[in-house]
């Protein structure tokens, strides 16, 4: 892609679901959210530069800490789909030459389609991913139900999307078209540009869900699908303690407390990030932090333990992984830390790029025993549950 620029993705996801009862891109599809299927596809392609994704003002404020990560840029829809892409242009870069647009609820599309829909777009200036019409048409004379006539199916294909262009020829069709509320895709826009579209060939696996029809059969499909590619779900299991001292700021989950003592440590010492990291990389098999971060090595003395998650976060990426649930247990005599549950619930989750609802976290006491119950330490338990392939 070198020669034309690299390619930036509008993924929209802004629609109300009104004929599924509630927003479809959200509801759960073989174990995932179904936008975040079609996230994970062009997330793993190297020719994407970026990805924008365009939610409802609601969905993004609940949706937009966990999902804006990596190529990752949230949008706010518009009032009408022209509106939505339009918004999700404006947050992608200049580097990026090439756009496609995707339906958020197309959970199915795979590389090889998009990838074949973004070399049309830069070898004609735009490509549209379509199927052969299978069924016979009819064309209606009214609103009656009788047939005027019968065209020849050969000439006839179902767009899909991606739909990929040009990017000075995406810009074009959506300036010349207005407050257009009419149209369903952007390829009836840059037809009335005179620009020539490419049609690619598709499957017609790449179906949108739509019904509650269409998600039985996505399901179905991506079981076929992954048959042999099976994904599980592994538990891991971390823990940390530090030394509570004077002098030293306190920090836990992310979260700088007020207090008079500190964690002592290599790094800052925030034990809930430590054992969190730990069950995380536990569920992968990936070892510990204490590997990645060596505290003999100097150059890490002082490091912030969100630098630290961060790291985390790129191994669980790597591995094509998928964190679902963090719970952790604060064990600790001073400060009194359930006054800052809902603070601190919220701090973990956002270092993690997780949502609320995935995350636990609560304290108890020592009852008085030992270090932690005299308030000379405080310790740390985290569970991970983390989908990774079989």
């Amino acid at each position: 892609m070198s020669g034309s620029g690299g390619c930036g993705v509008v993924i929209v996801a802004a629609g109300s679901g009104s004929r599924m009862g509630r927003p479809k891109q959200f509801l759960p599809l073989c174990g995932l959210p179904i936008v975040e299927w079609s996230l994970r596809t062009f997330e793993r392609m190297e020719e994407v530069l970026e990805i924008a994704l365009v939610m409802s003002p609601e969905d993004a404020r609940e949706h937009g800490p966990r999902l804006g990560r990596g190529k990752i840029r949230v949008a706010e829809g518009g009032r009408t789909r022209l509106g939505s892409v339009r918004n999700g242009l404006a947050v992608l870069s200049p580097a990026a030459k090439l756009i496609a647009v995707h339906d958020g609820a197309r959970p199915l599309v795979t590389a090889e389609i998009a990838r074949a829909t973004i070399l049309a777009a830069r070898e004609f200036g735009a490509g549209v991913a379509a199927v052969a019409c299978k069924d016979t048409l009819k064309e209606s004379a009214g609103p009656e139900g009788w047939v005027a006539r019968t065209p020849a199916r050969a000439n006839f294909w179902q767009a899909q999307t991606p739909q990929a262009y040009r990017r000075e020829i995406l810009e074009r069709a959506l300036a010349c078209a207005g407050a257009d509320e009419e149209a369903t895709d952007e390829s009836q826009l840059v037809e009335r540009t005179g620009q020539k579209i490419k049609l690619v060939a598709s499957r017609y696996e790449n179906i949108k869900i739509t019904t509650p029809e269409d998600l039985v059969i996505a399901e179905a499909l991506m079981m076929k699908r992954d048959s042999g590619q099976r994904r599980i779900a592994r538990a891991g299991f971390g823990y940390d303690v530090h030394r509570l001292v004077k002098g030293r700021d306190l920090w836990l989950a992310g979260m700088r407390l007020d207090h008079a003592k500190g964690l002592l440590g290599h790094s800052d010492g925030d034990v809930v990030l430590h054992a969190a990291c730990d069950a995380v990389l536990g569920a992968l098999g990936a070892g510990e932090i204490g590997m990645m971060f060596p505290p003999e090595d100097a150059r890490h003395k002082g490091v912030a333990s969100r630098r630290i998650v961060e790291r985390a976060l790129e191994e669980v990426s790597a591995r094509g992984a998928e964190i679902l649930s963090l719970d952790v247990t604060i064990v600790s005599e001073e400060p009194k830390l359930r006054p800052h549950y809902a603070a601190l619930s919220a701090s973990l989750a956002d270092a993690f790029r997780l949502n609320l609802a995935r995350v636990n976290l609560k304290a108890k006491s020592n009852e008085q025993l030992g270090e932690i119950g005299r308030g000379e330490a405080i310790a740390c338990y985290a569970v991970a549950s983390v989908e990774v392939g079989a």
